[in-house]
């Protein structure tokens, strides 16, 4: 998949017995190079790219998602348990986070393509909305966990947005000192229930994403640590074939988690090697790397039958979703696509989506050749 010198191998092999407290290097180095992109979406002829870009949204057009008024309060995801049917209620309340992420991405990938300045305003005018009614904050994670994950899952959108724009140098620098502040608070209060928390699945992983962005863009050394330490305790966790075993609990949807589970641990890692953090090298104990969880997923797209090895349900496979290999666009640059799984080649044929992490992941972070290993 990938070589690795022997320093860099030794010195991942040796992470999980000396582990330190990372460092933020650079607040304004997001999980790409912001400028080397934008100078190199302007010239891509890549017909991926291009057709991602004509689709991008337009925060301009979309119209302003005023900030939740009271305490978070959000149903569960499901009707009953962790898997089955899925609860509308939840969808519901959801709505706002997601219109949000979607208005504040969209202006920031129509900066990245097209240094539109007026798409940047309207992104941190959006953000700077919510940020003054204190959003995102107010919520107790054992009166309503869903509201918990959302905060998390919301808070990684908007932290990968900023990180982006904070290289825009025409957006006044008070506003963003702002919104950094507001976020600096909210990863806070994320990370802080986790830390007492048993739960080490994927909701896990995303909190540690929005403490990773918001560590390196508000220079929090305890927030950047706790994401790189949170990748650590996932890859630790990854077994001889590849899965992550809380994710391959989840009946019918065990795939499906096993993509969820990536999009927060692609993204920790690009944040960290722009800080000379180097976890796409990391290795566990037993010798397993973040790739081999990559490679799982595409084996069990290919065949979903090898999941029985965990869990006797038959398998959704509905995965043309946008954002189901969106992250593993920003690996891209360390793993061959040539060599991946077919299921995961086939995917990355068409542009891919996600909020969550960013928008656009085609315009943010793919290829415009694809590069060889390193």
């Amino acid at each position: 998949m990938k070589t690795r010198s022997l320093a860099a191998f030794l010195l991942a092999s040796m992470a999980p017995l000396c582990a330190h407290a990372a460092h933020v290097k650079d607040p304004k180095a997001s999980y790409i190079d912001v400028n080397a992109r934008r100078v190199e979406l302007k010239k891509t002829k890549n017909p991926r790219i291009r057709e991602a870009i004509a689709a991008l949204p337009s925060c301009v057009k979309l119209p302003t998602v005023p900030a939740p008024v009271g305490r978070m309060k959000i149903p569960w995801h499901y009707i009953n348990g962790s898997h089955g049917a899925v609860n509308p209620k939840e969808a519901e309340a959801t709505r706002v986070y997601l219109s949000f992420e979607k208005r504040v991405t969209a202006g920031m990938n129509q900066w990245l393509a097209h240094g539109d300045e007026a798409e940047a305003k309207c992104a941190v005018d959006q953000m700077d909305d919510w940020a003054k009614a204190g959003a995102l904050i107010d919520y107790e994670p054992k009166e309503s966990s869903q509201s918990w994950y959302q905060a998390g899952w919301t808070l990684s959108s908007i932290a990968i947005s900023e990180s982006v724009l904070v290289n825009d140098k025409k957006i006044d620098a008070a506003t963003h000192a702002r919104l950094i502040a507001w976020m600096n608070k909210a990863a806070h209060k994320l990370i802080d229930f986790d830390k007492k928390s048993k739960q080490r699945n994927n909701l896990h992983y995303w909190r540690g994403l929005a403490a990773t962005a918001v560590g390196v863009i508000s220079s929090d050394d305890d927030l950047f640590t706790y994401g790189v330490n949170t990748f650590k305790e996932a890859v630790d966790e990854i077994d001889q074939r590849g899965a992550l075993p809380q994710e391959m609990k989840r009946n019918e949807r065990a795939i499906h988690y096993q993509s969820f589970a990536l999009q927060p641990l692609i993204p920790i890692a690009s944040f960290a090697e722009r800080q000379d953090v180097y976890l796409y090298n990391y290795s566990s104990l037993s010798g397993r790397h973040l790739d081999d969880a990559v490679i799982f997923l595409g084996d069990a797209m290919a065949n979903p039958a090898i999941v029985k090895n965990y869990i006797a349900d038959k398998q959704m496979t509905d995965f043309d979703a946008p954002d189901f290999l969106a992250a593993i666009e920003l690996a891209l640059h360390h793993y061959d696509l040539s060599r991946l799984p077919k299921p995961i080649q086939a995917g990355l044929q068409k542009p891919t989506y996600a909020t969550r992490i960013g928008g656009s992941m085609t315009v943010i972070a793919a290829p415009s050749k694809q590069e060889k290993r390193k």
